[in-house]
């Protein structure tokens, strides 16, 4: 009596315990630190399409760099390890809903959709729409 100190089933028990709660701590913390990296990759996906969109709406409607184009295959962006993209430009309605084939259309009024897509290394896209008009 009057020793201080811990007995042998009271460190085993605190062993157990410990072995049942870590785990549970741990894991979500896990998780949180593998996402951490998720906002960077979103925000670099948008900064590349809001980039390759503007590549697009330098040029005036009738320019052949708008010329309507099927969706592309994917290509990787140079200097951006894991990213890629890809894109189309169709003629399309005062709706904007894609006219004919979207290629070769004669009542298109005018409007041209341009769509970039954009795939971050963990496969997660990203997509962009604008539309350019034939002013005369």
């Amino acid at each position: 009596m009057g020793n201080k100190g811990f007995t042998l089933i009271e460190i085993i028990i605190l062993i157990v315990m410990a072995g049942i709660l870590l785990p549970t701590i741990i894991v979500p913390f896990v998780a949180g630190v593998k996402a951490s990296g998720k906002p960077e990759m979103v925000n670099t996906a948008m900064y590349l399409g809001h980039q390759k969109m503007e590549e697009f709406m330098k040029y005036r409607y009738l320019n052949s760099a708008l010329n309507p184009t099927a969706i592309t295959a994917y290509a990787n962006i140079a200097g951006f390890s894991g990213y890629q993209w890809q894109w189309e430009i169709y003629y399309v309605d005062s709706s904007f809903n894609v006219v004919g084939d979207g290629i070769q259309a004669t009542n298109h009024r005018g409007y041209k959709r341009i769509f970039v897509r954009v795939k971050d290394p963990t496969n997660d896209t990203y997509e962009i729409y604008s539309v350019v008009t034939f002013f005369h």
